[in-house]
């Protein structure tokens, strides 16, 4: 699973999930704009960036790790470093490291990197340790989660996305990320072995669980079994690129749209490490072209 943009679209769905996670008060998140930026010495980039509206408030580097990285602090400081350089912000800042699990933390830490830790320069945040909290937080458990509590997982957040989220396109745009944390994290079962793990209508209603289920049906056993992984995995990446890239450049052309259509999955996670660079649509036109000539 891309973790990496998985946590993008969280952050972009839920602005206030940061906050929430640092146990500060959901109103700090106002003045907030999340992005991502990167730092073009060593192509250094990070997960996302919150970058307050005055100087009064501080920037937030958010770093995503879900692997053991000895080095990681030693990385995430040189990026800020190389950020503060290149940008020289006014504000001033806090790191915050989200992983998936303590043990993924480096067991040891200098003294230096102990110091930043100590003063709140960085703030570690363990994932699966988390105290229940808004949908936002409940996603996250979902993607930490066991298999085996995955559907009650999904049946929670779905109850609680009727009850509380009252605006339609919201609740929808909730539903089809939800959808593409399960894509994402159970792409090596099979499209029957995921029908079967989640009973809730809204799931079944999606656009990509009805593609996946209706090409399921039609193919063998065995062939089906083994394709639908790799359609399952392709259709959850595309349907996450088009959200963020309508999100940041607002409905997208049918020219554009088809064009995403017809690549294949590693063109679609080439595609998804490179919008986060993309500061205009044109800049999606020129990949496309260049990704996709024959």
């Amino acid at each position: 699973m891309h973790t990496d943009t998985i946590f993008y679209q969280i952050f972009l769905t839920f602005h206030t999930l940061l906050f929430e996670l640092l146990g500060q008060p959901t109103e700090n998140a106002e003045g907030y704009q999340f992005t991502s930026v990167e730092v073009k010495e060593k192509a250094f980039r990070f997960d996302g960036i919150f970058m307050p509206n005055s100087e009064e408030k501080p920037i937030y580097f958010v770093e995503v790790q879900f692997q053991n990285k000895p080095e990681f602090y030693w990385e995430l400081i040189t990026e800020i470093n190389i950020y503060l350089n290149q940008y020289k912000p006014e504000q001033d800042w806090q790191a915050v490291a989200l992983f998936a699990k303590r043990s993924l933390d480096v067991e040891r830490l200098t003294n230096y990197q102990q110091e930043l830790v100590n003063s709140g320069r960085i703030k570690r945040i363990y994932l699966d340790e988390l105290p229940s909290g808004s949908i936002g937080v409940g996603l996250i458990e979902l993607i930490v989660s066991k298999e085996n509590q995955a559907p009650q997982l999904v049946q929670n957040l779905m109850a609680r996305t009727k009850t509380e989220v009252s605006n339609e396109r919201e609740r929808q745009g909730i539903i089809e990320l939800l959808e593409i944390v399960l894509v994402s994290k159970f792409s090596q079962l099979s499209r029957q072995e995921i029908e079967a793990m989640f009973l809730v209508s809204d799931i079944k209603q999606t656009r990509v669980y009805q593609e996946a289920k209706q090409e399921g049906e039609q193919e063998g056993r065995q062939e089906g079994r083994q394709e639908g992984r790799q359609e399952g995995r392709q259709e959850g990446e595309k349907n996450l690129l088009l959200r963020q890239l309508s999100k940041r450049f607002g409905k997208l052309a049918d020219v554009y749209i088809q064009s995403i259509n017809n690549l294949n999955i590693t063109q679609l996670e080439d595609l998804g490490e490179a919008l986060l660079d993309f500061a205009e649509i044109s800049d999606l036109e020129q990949w496309l072209i260049s990704h996709t000539e024959s």
